[in-house]
Formats: C-alpha cells, structure tokens, sequence
C-alpha cells in the first residue's frame, strides 16, 4: 500500500533547543495515528513540521511522494490545500457565522479578495451546509462563531478541514479543552468522517485512553524521540513507562 505520508529522521526545534531528534514514521490511507506523550515531548512540533507552520532543520516530510521540507513558498501553498487542520483553540473567526467560517475552508482555491467578499460558490456553499449537516450544527449555521459552545467550535472546525477536501487531515489537541463526554464525542466524530472520506489522520492528544480508544496507530515521544510505535493493543504498561519515563503515572 503506498504511503500518503512519510516522516524520515525529522529534526526540529527553537533557538537553542532541540525539539524533534530524529523521528520517522509513515502514515498509510486509512491510517489513525495518534502521537502521545507527556507536555514537550514535541507532539505539537511534529504536527507543525508537516505542513511547515514549523520549519525542520533537518529530515524528510513526503506528501504523496513530494518532500514538503524542499518546496519554496510559492508550491507550498498548493500543497496545504490538500492537508487539513483541526486546532486545538479552534481557531474560527469570532465575529463570523458558523457557515462564513466553515468556507474560509475554501480560501485555498478562492483567495483572500474573493474570500473577503464572501464570493463563494453555489458548489462550496452547498457543501459547507452539507458537512454542517453531517457534524450536528444545521440549527446553527446563522450564529456567530463567539456565541457557541466548546464542542460546538471544534465540529466548526471539523466541518472547515473536511471543505478543503484534504488528503490528510493533522489534528492539534482537538479535546484538549472539552470536558470528557464532549472529548469522546469528538473524537468519535473526526474518527467517522475520516473513514467515511478515506481521510488519513495524524492527531496529537494529550488523553491516552481516548488514543487507545479511537486510533488505529500510536507513536509515543519523550524528549523528542520517538520510544513507541505501534498498534493499541500493543501499548502496555512498559511502553508507557518508556514514554511516560519523567512523570509520575
């Protein structure tokens, strides 16, 4: 099966320090990875280098083939549109409607002018309804992003990654300020459409158990090197041990 995405001996970090050291990993359709491990491990760096909001100083990141690291600005945008992003602060426009922002989904292909002036397509806003639809929120499309509820703002932003039609989709702490039973249901929900639009996923979560639960895949990081990689079942109590090595369990 061809890899849609391949991380090779990746290096990252900030000044001084060393984020990433050397991690590789590779991501296949139909494939959930979660990428676990205790606060700087890198798991939110690993995410970023994918799509270059975090520049490596080293390594390989092959898109369907193409090394992202080497494209220059001009290719890279191309290139974003096909990978889409769930944040962690959700990242919508406040004073926007639910449906304004799912199709600044669409600024990829429209521009920032045409975006600007809400001159979206028949097409793109009949999908924006139909993704609303399909995340729970058709009651709400009119209201402003401000005024809606946790879990609310992430099917937002579900709805806004899936607009783009991506061939992956990097998910940044989607639960990270929900409580559990809202965490759960979103975490279903990004597993369910990924598989219904044969979406690829790459999700950095802080919760173990919700990994265990809704991924195919989990890499484990500790002080950016990767200690774990495999399937959930084979995550036992050694394993977390290794990554889990600095904090009391």
């Amino acid at each position: 099966m061809q890899a849609v995405l391949e991380v090779k001996n990746l290096h990252a970090g900030y000044a001084d320090r060393e984020i990433l050291k050397g991690v590789s990993f590779t991501l296949c359709p139909d494939d959930f990875f979660a990428i676990i491990g205790p606060s700087g491990a890198g798991k939110s760096t690993l995410i970023r280098c994918v799509n270059r909001l975090v520049e490596a100083s080293k390594g390989e990141v092959l898109f369907n083939g193409v090394d992202i690291l080497k494209l220059p600005m001009s290719e890279l945008r191309g290139v974003r549109r096909n990978i889409g992003m769930i944040f962690q602060e959700f990242n919508l426009i406040e004073r926007l409607s639910v449906i304004d922002n799912v199709l600044t989904g669409r600024l990829g292909y429209t521009g920032t002018v045409r975006s600007l002036l809400r001159m979206y397509t028949k097409a793109d806003i009949e999908q924006a309804l139909r993704l609303l639809d399909r995340v729970g929120l058709s009651a709400h499309i009119d209201k402003r992003a401000d005024r809606l509820s946790g879990g609310q703002r992430q099917r937002v932003g579900i709805a806004r990654a899936l607009i783009q039609n991506p061939k992956l989709l990097l998910v940044d702490e989607p639960t990270s300020s929900l409580d559990p039973k809202i965490s759960r249901e979103v975490m279903q929900l990004i597993r369910e459409v990924a598989a219904e639009f044969h979406i690829p996923v790459l999700c950095n979560i802080h919760q173990v158990e919700l990994a265990t639960e809704f991924c195919t895949h989990i890499i484990g990081l500790q002080d950016g090197i990767k200690k774990f990689e495999g399937k959930p079942s084979q995550l036992d109590k050694h394993a977390l041990q290794e990554i889990y090595a600095m904090e009391v369990l």
